[in-house]
């Protein structure tokens, strides 16, 4: 019970935060800042939302606990500390982000229908793809925040280990940045699937997605190498549509004290903000012709 009034009142404060019909249709530029203000109060809501779910402290608990963990092994293996706890704590930041991106994401669309709740935002002058990126920009600042308190646990836990703030550890925040930005890219994955398919499919979909992204590299060279043409033209289309995530993957030359250079840096970003915006026009675009009973 004590829940049902708590997401009624988170409805009720949502739907204060839409503005109504007769200041969206005021003039042409107010319209373009009633869109704004929408989509950052569907925004604010998914965060408060995300927030509130206790799988995230325990996520983020769990892999600063692997931070520590990271430093006792590197004290037995013969002063490479500071390499198994940037290794360990990069790759857990990226398989809990994972976790929290997919089955989180995929479940922003579902709850509102389950809940009904989407009926209520609908009825305001609210667009579905208004709705889509506010859910999509609340489950990136939650990750925002997940990614910068591991960050910063990671750094906390290079420092105790190294005793000085070095190049080590400003070295990991370029491929922390990088990591974020793939979690970007995975929650736009998510939440294209979660607009047309069930939780269960969409979390299995989006899994399958992160692990062959990081191999798409691949696919090109196992597509040459088929024997059929149409083989060919199906594991090249495939790497051409899935994204490339194996660029965002700098663990390892970061725990042996290298950076990302500038241009591949900025290329991925840009790579990233077109797949991004790609991937939410299509989820838009579906989620427009689904009916809601």
């Amino acid at each position: 019970m004590a829940k049902e009034i708590k997401e009624a009142s988170d409805l009720s404060t949502f739907a204060k935060d839409i503005p109504t019909h007769a200041e969206a249709a005021a003039s042409d530029a107010r319209t373009r800042s009633t869109v704004t203000g929408r989509i950052a109060a569907i925004a604010r809501n998914a965060f408060r939302e995300a927030v509130r779910d206790r799988v995230l402290y325990n996520l983020v608990l769990f892999v600063l606990l692997l931070i520590v963990g990271a430093i006792f092994l590197g004290e037995l293996s013969a002063a490479q500390e500071s390499k198994v706890i940037i290794d360990m704590g990069l790759s857990a930041m990226l398989l809990f982000g994972a976790f929290i991106s997919i089955f989180v994401g995929v479940g922003l669309v579902y709850k509102e229908i389950e809940r009904r709740t989407i009926y209520a935002i609908f009825a305001k002058p609210v667009g579905r793809g208004e709705f889509l990126v506010g859910k999509y920009l609340g489950l990136c600042l939650t990750l925002l925040v997940n990614v910068l308190v591991m960050g910063v646990g990671l750094s906390l836990a290079l420092l105790y280990v190294r005793r000085a703030w070095d190049v080590p550890v400003l070295n990991i925040w370029p491929a922390i940045a990088l990591i974020y930005v793939e979690l970007m890219i995975l929650t736009a994955v998510a939440i294209l699937f979660s607009s047309f398919s069930s939780p269960a499919l969409s979390a299995l979909l989006t899994f399958f997605v992160f692990i062959i992204g990081h191999f798409s590299a691949d696919l090109k060279t196992f597509a040459s190498s088929m024997g059929t043409a149409s083989a060919r033209y199906f594991f090249g289309a495939l790497f051409y549509l899935l994204p490339n995530l194996s660029n965002y993957s700098y663990i390892t030359p970061t725990a042996h004290g290298q950076t990302p250079a500038p241009a591949m840096f900025f290329a991925s970003l840009a790579y990233a903000a077109v797949y991004v915006t790609v991937l939410l026009a299509a989820a838009t675009l579906i989620f427009n012709r689904r009916n809601f009973k």
